[in-house]
C-alpha cells in the first residue's frame, strides 16, 4: 500500500538524511531523493517545495534524534560523580557515531548557505548539552548559574578534545553501531573518567579522596545499528 500523508513526509525525511548524508547538499538532487524514497517528485514537492526545505528539515530530524538519544545527567543512576561519567561518555559515543560526525561535516560545509540551520544545529549539539551539564552542577553542588557553566563549559571542552577533531578530520574510524539505550561496553572511559574527577575536585566543599575512583559503568547490551 502507497504511503501518503504524514507517513510519505516521514519516510522521504529518512530518506533525505540518508542521502545528504552519503553526497552532500550540492550532489543531492530531489530526482535522487523521489527515486530512493519509490515516490514521485510531485509527492516529493509536495511535502517540501525545494531542496533548500527539505535540508533544513533533516537539521530538525536530526535534532530530535539527538534530543531523544543523551537525556540529562539526573536520568543517570548513581552518585553525581557516576552520573557525569554516564552523561558525558554517552555524549561522545553519539557524536562520535558516524552518521552523526557525517551531519557535523555537512552542515559545517553548507554553515554559509544555511546560517540559521547550521546555528540551531550548534545549539542542540553542543549549547544545550553545556546548559544540561551547567544545570546539574549548579544544583547538585549548590553553584552559582555562572560558576555551574563555567564548570561544565571546562568539562565539555576536556572530553571534546581531541577525539572530535579526530574524527571530523577523519584520523580515527568511526563508530558504525552503538546501543540505542545504552553505553557500548568497549567504549573507553579513561579519559571521561580523568576529566569528571578534575572538575569536581576543583568544585567548592567537593573533592575526591586521594585514590578515588568512578565506578565503573554497568555492562551494555549488544550493540545495533540505530537510524
Amino acid at each position: 500500500m502507497a504511503r501518503r500523508g504524514n507517513e510519505l513526509r516521514e519516510h522521504i525525511l529518512w530518506t533525505a538524511k540518508d542521502v545528504f548524508l552519503e553526497l552532500g547538499f550540492e550532489r543531492t538532487s530531489m530526482d535522487e531523493v523521489a527515486a530512493r524514497a519509490a515516490t514521485s517528485k510531485r509527492s516529493l514537492y509536495a511535502h517540501f517545495e525545494s531542496k533548500e526545505n527539505l535540508f533544513l528539515a533533516v537539521i530538525e530530524l536530526v535534532r530530535g534524534l539527538f534530543r531523544g538519544r543523551l537525556r540529562s545527567p539526573g536520568d543517570y543512576p548513581g552518585q553525581p560523580a557516576e552520573a557525569l561519567v554516564m552523561f558525558c561518555a554517552r555524549y561522545l559515543e553519539i557524536l562520535l557515531y558516524e552518521s552523526s560526525v557525517q551531519m557535523l561535516r555537512v552542515s559545517m560545509a553548507e554553515a554559509a548557505r544555511f546560517p540559521e540551520g547550521a546555528a540551531r544545529y550548534f545549539e542542540v549539539m553542543f549549547e544545550e548539552v553545556r546548559t544540561r551539564l551547567g544545570t546539574y552542577l549548579e544544583t547538585t553542588f549548590s553553584l552559582s548559574e555562572a560558576a555551574g557553566n563555567q564548570a561544565a563549559q571546562r568539562l565539555l571542552s576536556q572530553i571534546l578534545y581531541p577525539r572530535l577533531p579526530r574524527a571530523l578530520f577523519g584520523i580515527d574510524p568511526l563508530a558504525r553501531a552503538f546501543d540505542a539505550e545504552t553505553l557500548s561496553p568497549d567504549f573507553d572511559l579513561t579519559p571521561i573518567r580523568k576529566a569528571v574527577a578534575d572538575i569536581m575536585s576543583s568544585l567548592p566543599e567537593y573533592h575526591l579522596p586521594a585514590g578515588t575512583k568512578v565506578e565503573t559503568l554497568p555492562k551494555a547490551r549488544a550493540r545495533q545499528k540505530p537510524a
